[in-house]
């Protein structure tokens, strides 16, 4: 059987805060086959995150914001940020009917969490049951999708990925702790729409530079399972955004 191919979100972050280095690390590895490209809402001054997603922008990438915090005022502040930005998706925190309205007012795709997050580095908690619950929830009050901190749940994040993938009938992007050519096969498997790899790529989990780990994985994603060798090729077609 052929799976979806995953979109690989890399996420200049470490410890859910973006890197010092961002702009250095972009500039790197733009001409890389990853497409969509993200911070967090910590790490970097507001001039600088408007410079390197304008940088993305140019280089005709696609943009995000992974937002951690998850009070009510901290989600709004994550959208408004993402507006004066200018970023595609944003991704993170609960959602909020006002965080909702002003995505849908700018032309920004919504994927917030569900369950009970908390932390930096974060933590998913609540049953699989709640968290597909939920997610029907917010996807009739206008979530296009999901960020499902699977590897960061405190239950059994097989289970979860099965069953939430099985049941809610959205776009999931699987994030956090992906550092295992094992998990990426779990990921693609399940049919998600998307992953994100940040730390894992500057602990080099997934071999040397992180220009070539970066290449590896798209190359590893875009291969169906049965066919991957251990060690992923660094040739590859780019993934296209929809």
């Amino acid at each position: 059987m052929v799976t979806p191919t995953p979109r690989l979100m890399v996420m200049l972050t470490h410890h859910d805060r973006t890197v010092k280095g961002a702009l250095e690390v972009f500039t790197r590895c733009q001409d890389t086959p990853a497409t969509h490209w993200g911070l967090k809402e910590e790490g970097l001054p507001l001039a600088d995150m408007r410079r390197l997603y304008s940088l993305m922008k140019e280089c005709g990438k696609v943009t995000i914001l992974e937002v951690v915090a998850c009070s009510e005022e901290e989600s709004l502040r994550g959208a408004r940020l993402a507006v004066d930005c200018g970023v595609d998706i944003l991704m993170g925190t609960l959602f909020r009917d006002s965080t909702a309205r002003v995505c849908a007012a700018h032309g920004i795709t919504y994927l917030p969490f569900v369950g009970s997050v908390s932390g930096r580095p974060s933590i998913l908690e609540g049953s699989i049951e709640a968290l597909v619950e939920q997610a029907g929830d917010y996807l009739a009050a206008g979530a296009f999708g999901f960020d499902l901190l699977a590897y960061r749940y405190d239950g059994d994040p097989a289970a979860l990925i099965t069953q939430f993938m099985a049941e809610v009938k959205a776009p999931v992007c699987i994030a956090g702790s992906i550092n295992s050519y094992a998990r990426l096969d779990q990921i693609k498997l399940a049919g998600a729409w998307a992953c994100t790899i940040g730390g894992a790529f500057f602990e080099h989990k997934f071999g040397g530079s992180i220009e070539q780990q970066i290449t590896d994985v798209c190359a590893y994603l875009e291969r169906d399972a049965s066919q991957r060798p251990p060690v992923a090729p660094a040739v590859v077609q780019a993934l296209l955004p929809d």
